[in-house]
């Protein structure tokens, strides 16, 4: 059984980012067990707020990542590039001892209203991996584009059949790239 664990880049309510998370669990293979991971809300990154102590949040986050066996982040596209809340809970957590994303495998999945999908945050989440010495997985990717009209206005439920597809698809593939690590498929 591989646990692994989904962050959520969005902080909003009704994110599209955030009912693509809801719908992992259903979504994965046998054997795979996808826990939302805590909050990402905490104060931003300054080294002397670091001097006294990480935020509880940080902790918190820090612990989850470490526990799991693989990591799924699903963020949307600010100003084309990772939302500063997201790039600021990997400031801190980077910052732990036994940095937890160091060889740990790493999916990532975008939604956006417009037609790119998030593609060039996860372009710039790819390059923040590889410095954390994560290993980011490659194919197949989940970048949806037009999420407004994939998801049901009133339930919030993944109701595009084509990328309930390609969740299942990338969800099959990531268990067995987890496997690899020492993860269980």
């Amino acid at each position: 059984m591989s646990k692994v664990l989904s962050i959520c880049g969005s902080l909003r309510k009704g994110s599209f980012n955030r009912m693509l998370v809801n719908a992992l669990p259903a979504l994965a293979p046998a054997g795979m067990t996808i826990t939302p991971a805590p909050s990402i809300e905490m104060p931003l990154y300054n080294s002397d707020l670091q001097a006294q102590g990480f935020p509880a949040a940080a902790t918190a986050l820090s612990d989850a990542i470490r526990a799991a066996d693989g990591v799924i982040i699903v963020s949307p596209e600010y100003n084309w590039t990772i939302p500063g809340g997201l790039k600021n809970a990997i400031d801190w957590v980077s910052r732990m001892k036994d940095q937890p994303f160091a060889n740990k495998p790493v999916a990532l999945q975008s939604c956006s209203m417009g037609i790119l999908g998030g593609a060039r945050m996860q372009y710039h989440m790819r390059q923040s991996m590889v410095y954390l010495d994560a290993f980011v997985f490659n194919r197949p990717e989940v970048i949806v584009a037009q999420v407004q009209n994939k998801f049901d206005d009133k339930t919030g439920e993944l109701k595009d059949e084509a990328t309930r597809n390609v969740v299942k698809q990338q969800l099959e593939a990531f268990a067995k790239y987890v496997s690899l690590f020492g993860g269980k498929a």
